[in-house]
């Protein structure tokens, strides 16, 4: 199998469990676990703070000791089982250990597809932005298929599918690796000090802390906000689709209109698009306000991840790249994440659109580092 249509099948396969995991496990603990807001929001909190520890420390120490080629194949079988101790689990402080663990193994899986994908980049010259398209259509068919199974069979059948799409990630992971993945990167010694000594490093990383972290109360409560707006549960699948489908016209087009622009112009542009999406949102409580922003996904997630990606491309050493990648995952996707999570879950608690204005508050210094990083002239 090529390179390409190999990074593409299992970009699709994990992003339709993400799908299902990252917009509705919130919903799931709620109705399924008979929590409240708040308290759900403290175990995906905490969830999120494991996840950290684990893109930050764990991944990139595991990526010392295996191939990228074998983790794709023990990561989803280590998830998958730790998975359905979620099954006999009621109590608080137990859904919050079986959450720490599960966030311990699962999220890892995003930065070694993400260290994949930059290491075929240079290796077998794949386009990025085509395999991780089929990403974004995983998650838009993950959110379909959850929408609807649980119109059909209330939110419990959330846990199902979620199962099934475990199953379907650990075929993929099976099939033969390209010979690229197939030996150990050997990280550089040090390769923490090294990475953030790459120039415009700590830059770089602020700004994705910023814009990705501010979405943490779209992720977490857009299931149960848009229950408040009186949506069907039927249709809010296809509704946070739009945001993924926006998503995937950006992914398919990216490589063409962006590859050559500097990624302080990607994120100036990113950055601007969360502070007017969140306060729209938060500062007008309607659907159709609901449904447009969803458009503004392409560039609050995709521009932004895209502009990370060609910076680590342009200027991050490649024994480095997995290192760079758990740092990213871990404080520009999760650590960023669990603290606003919380902070969202707070403000959630007195008004629903607080949760959202307060994340265009958070983001907004990413717009005047942007033009720093422009005047530095970073890659």
């Amino acid at each position: 199998m090529k390179a390409q249509s190999w990074l593409s099948i299992n970009f699709f396969t994990f992003f339709f469990t993400w799908g299902i995991f990252l917009p509705y496990w919130t919903g799931w603990l709620v109705y399924e676990k008979d929590l409240t807001v708040a308290a759900a929001s403290s175990i995906i909190a905490a969830g999120l703070f494991a996840r950290s520890f684990s893109t930050l420390f764990l991944f990139p120490e595991l990526s010392k000791r295996f191939s990228l080629a074998f983790l794709m194949k023990a990561l989803p079988v280590v998830s998958t089982i730790i998975l359905m101790f979620f099954i006999p689990v009621d109590s608080f402080t137990g859904l919050m250990i079986v959450m720490i663990l599960f966030s311990l193994f699962y999220p890892n899986i995003l930065p070694m597809m993400e260290s994949n994908a930059s290491l075929l980049m240079r290796t077998n010259n794949i386009h990025y932005g085509r395999s991780r398209s089929w990403g974004s259509i995983g998650y838009t068919v993950g959110l379909i298929v959850v929408g609807l199974v649980a119109a059909i069979w209330t939110e419990s059948s959330i846990f199902a599918v979620m199962v099934v799409g475990s199953v379907m990630m650990i075929a993929g992971a099976f099939q033969y690796a390209p010979d690229a993945l197939q030996e150990k990167v050997s990280p550089k010694r040090g390769s923490y000090a090294a990475v953030f000594k790459t120039p415009g490093f700590i830059l770089v990383i602020t700004i994705c802390v910023l814009i990705q972290g501010a979405h943490a109360s779209y992720y977490n409560y857009g299931f149960i906000y848009l229950q408040e707006l009186n949506v069907s549960t039927a249709y809010i699948g296809f509704i946070l689709n739009i945001a993924v489908l926006s998503e995937i016209v950006f992914f398919a087009v990216a490589d063409k209109f962006f590859k050559n622009r500097p990624a302080a112009f990607m994120f100036f542009i990113a950055s601007i698009a969360a502070v007017v999406r969140w306060a729209l949102v938060g500062l007008f409580p309607s659907l159709w306000i609901f449904l447009v922003t969803q458009l503004f996904h392409s560039l609050t997630f995709g521009l932004a991840h895209y502009a990370f990606i060609r910076y680590l491309y342009r200027s991050v050493d490649k024994q480095l790249i997995p290192t760079a990648q758990g740092v990213y995952a871990s404080l520009g996707m999760g650590l960023s994440a669990a603290v606003l999570t919380q902070v969202g879950g707070v403000l959630y608690d007195i008004d629903s659109g607080l949760a959202f204005t307060g994340m265009s508050i958070a983001v907004a210094p990413a717009i005047l580092l942007s033009i720093v990083m422009h005047q530095k002239r970073i890659a």
